[in-house]
Parts: C-alpha cells; sequence; structure tokens
C-alpha cells in the first residue's frame, strides 16, 4: 500500500500524527486478537464436549429404539428458545438462556410406563442439539472476528506503519537536503558578493 504524501511540512505532520495512531493502536487490537483467540479455542473445546455429550445421549436413545416405534412424536414439541447477547472482546454472540418445551397432555394409565422417561429424554437431547448449534455460531462469528483482527494487526505491523515510516524519513531527508542546498547557495551569494566589494575597493 503506497502511502501517499508531499514533501512539506504540514504533510509531515499529518503523517506524524497518523503513525502515532496506529502505533497506540497496535497493542489494543493484538490484545483483542489473543483474546478472541483464546475464546475461539475454549469455544472449541466446549462445542466439542457437546458433541460428545449429543453422542452420548444419541445412544441412550438408541439403547431404546425397539420401542420408540411406539411413542407418539406430537406429544412434546420445542415451543420458544430464549437466547440473550453477549459481548467478547467486542464481539456480539450470541447465547442460549433456556428452551421451552411444550409437553401435550396424555394419560398416564393407557400409555406406556416408559414415556415420561421417553419425553425427559427428548428434552435432553433437544437441549444438547440446541445448544450445540449455539456453540457453533458463536465459533462461528468468533473466528471470523479473530481473522479480521488478525488483518487487522498485520496490517498495522507490516503494511502501514512500516509505510509512515518510511515516507516521513523521505521527507526528512527532502527537507534536509533543500535546508542544505539553500544554505550553499546562500554561502555561495555571500562570496561572490564579497569578492565584487573586494574589487570595488
Amino acid at each position: 500500500m503506497a502511502i501517499k504524501f508531499q514533501y512539506n511540512k504540514t504533510s509531515l505532520q499529518q503523517l506524524e500524527k497518523q503513525l502515532k495512531v496506529r502505533v497506540r493502536t497496535l497493542p489494543i487490537i493484538k490484545n483483542k486478537e489473543s483474546a478472541l483467540r483464546m475464546e475461539v479455542k475454549r469455544c472449541k473445546a466446549d462445542a466439542s464436549g457437546l458433541e460428545e455429550r449429543l453422542e452420548q445421549e444419541i445412544q441412550a436413545y438408541e439403547a431404546m429404539f425397539a420401542l420408540w416405534n411406539e411413542f407418539d412424536p406430537s406429544l412434546i414439541k420445542v415451543k420458544d428458545v430464549h437466547l440473550g447477547i453477549k459481548k467478547i472482546a467486542g464481539v456480539r454472540v450470541p447465547i442460549l438462556e433456556n428452551v421451552d418445551f411444550e409437553v401435550r397432555p396424555y394419560s398416564m394409565f393407557a400409555s406406556p410406563k416408559w414415556y415420561a422417561d421417553g419425553i425427559s429424554l427428548l428434552k435432553v437431547l433437544a437441549q444438547t442439539a440446541i445448544e450445540r448449534e449455539f456453540m457453533l455460531a458463536k465459533l462461528n462469528l468468533l473466528e471470523h472476528a479473530r481473522k479480521k483482527t488478525t488483518q487487522k494487526v498485520n496490517l498495522f505491523e507490516k503494511v502501514q506503519i512500516p509505510g509512515y515510516q518510511d515516507a516521513l524519513r523521505k521527507i526528512k531527508r527532502f527537507m534536509e537536503d533543500e535546508e542544505n542546498l539553500s544554505k550553499s547557495s546562500q554561502k555561495i551569494l555571500k562570496s561572490i558578493q564579497e569578492k565584487r566589494k573586494e574589487a570595488e575597493a
């Protein structure tokens, strides 16, 4: 990225200001990136934990597989999912607060005894599956934010800060050269005037 500048004091001051802003901001962005990186790591561990828990619950469900043919799936359904928003290192992520289930009334005497266990098993299974989906959504948001922050750190560290420093160096050299030329021409002019005065005298 080429930084546009002019060889004058105004441009020099503007570039110095821009450089200061980036140098001051860089540690903050680095801290955000490391916080996001740790949160992503934690989130991945939580997601894999939920994945394992879901697998175990599905195996418990499959243990009663023969009985599930008699079960009426319309007895239970997810009524509502309550979610909140939490900020993690400046990134808004959804969090699951709770899940409301609607259980249709059924006859305890006419239906098999295991229906109550089946309903609670399905509740646990659905809760875990929904938690897992939320965790994956959170992970995607955090991963995206981490990538963006890493790009910004790299942009500042490897492109913009060195670019501004280089531009400032060029302007300063140019201004020094101009000043030296001006001094030299003044000396030459002074010596010519002195020679004229000597010749006249």
